[in-house]
């Protein structure tokens, strides 16, 4: 049995940074994309960034640049370095697995989830 899970999440103030991370088990790891995606309250689960098992990135236009998806296939986690945290960031934090090795921004395209850590983002 695959699982996801997340820690890091927390409380911040607009414009400091946060590190999420998604440690992975129980199943292939290493040859599997990975994603974040968020929801915020009264909206629907939203795309953040995708990281193909070769590596490459892939972001959504609201977290171009202050946010940076890597992995760590050693310890088969994955992590968000969100820096410039801006309160329309506010949502709960979602980690995923992808279904095969390239990146979906359609949640459809991964198998597991995380539980989803809060990041609240204060003005």
């Amino acid at each position: 049995q695959v699982q996801l899970v997340e820690s890091g999440g927390g409380l911040v103030q607009a414009g400091a940074s946060l590190r999420l991370s998604c440690a992975a088990s129980g199943g292939t790891f290493s040859r599997k994309a990975a994603g974040w995606f968020r929801q915020a309250p009264g909206k629907e689960r939203e795309f953040v960034a995708t990281i193909r098992s070769s590596g490459s990135t892939y972001y959504a236009d609201a977290v171009k640049g202050r946010f940076t998806i890597s992995r760590d296939n050693a310890t088969t986690t994955v992590y968000l370095q969100m820096n410039s945290l801006k309160p329309e960031d506010t949502a709960v934090y979602y980690c995923a697995r992808g279904m095969g090795p390239y990146s979906h921004s359609s949640y459809v395209g991964y198998d597991y989830w995380g539980q989803g850590p809060q990041v609240p983002v204060s003005s």
